[in-house]
């Protein structure tokens, strides 16, 4: 939406007593499926080296700027990384049932001035394949990042992990477009596609993501009974 100023020019709408966004928290968000826990090296390291050894190889690592950890010592010293950034809030992707960290995944690029923030780090693993945790997950981050005043949450994946870009427009994430030559990672080149969100979205994309997640939509085995982009 644009307007027209007192000079005839184009000019992006007023935000009305813009102020900022809000801090945005290492607390627990709490959800059906899975709970995300402030990140605890200590606490989850064990955990979550079992569940990424649950891979026969490394390829679900590819497209990551890590590599798969080879002892729960190095997955600790991986996750402390992330714990002692103050630029990330962390969390570790608790599964309910079990009570065990499954996956990992941070809010980064945090600019509260503009009121914008991005999904990343999300190291999801086999044992949340086939399931709607990582779903729930990503709805978490999202309703928390909006409530905080947030005015866009940021999706970014390199170019060629099309399972990724897939993922976040399933989510209701929008592309907007491809940054070429934007990094090396691992010694390759990688152009990233650039997905968002934005608030005008958010109500929307909200609903859609409560009505595919409501327990009426999975079976007794839990397979979903409607598919999300159709809900």
């Amino acid at each position: 939406m644009t307007e027209i100023n007192e000079y005839g020019q184009t000019v992006g709408r007023k935000v009305p007593d813009w102020r900022g966004a809000g801090v945005l928290e290492r607390h627990p968000l709490d959800g059906r499926l899975a709970q995300l826990a402030p990140l605890n090296a200590a606490a989850h390291a064990a955990d979550l080296y079992a569940a990424f050894a649950l891979a026969q190889d490394n390829r679900d690592w590819t497209w990551l700027n890590s590599n798969r950890p080879d002892s729960v010592e190095a997955c600790a010293a991986w996750l402390e990384e992330k714990v002692s950034d103050p630029a990330l809030v962390p969390f570790a992707v608790i599964e309910s049932q079990s009570g065990r960290a499954v996956g990992v995944v941070c809010f980064m690029s945090i600019d509260r001035a503009h009121g914008t923030v991005e999904i990343g780090h999300v190291t999801w693993s086999r044992a949340m394949k086939q399931s709607a945790i990582g779903t729930e997950a990503v709805w978490l981050l999202l309703r928390e990042a909006f409530a905080c005043g947030y005015r866009r949450v940021e999706w970014k994946t390199d170019s060629l992990n099309t399972a990724s870009r897939r993922a976040a427009e399933r989510l209701g994430f929008t592309f907007e477009g491809r940054f070429r030559n934007k990094m090396v990672r691992k010694g390759r080149s990688r152009d990233s596609d650039w997905l968002s969100i934005i608030e005008e979205e958010w109500p929307q994309v909200d609903a859609a993501l409560q009505r595919w997640l409501a327990p009426d939509n999975f079976d007794a085995e839990g397979q979903q009974l409607t598919r999300l982009r159709s809900s």
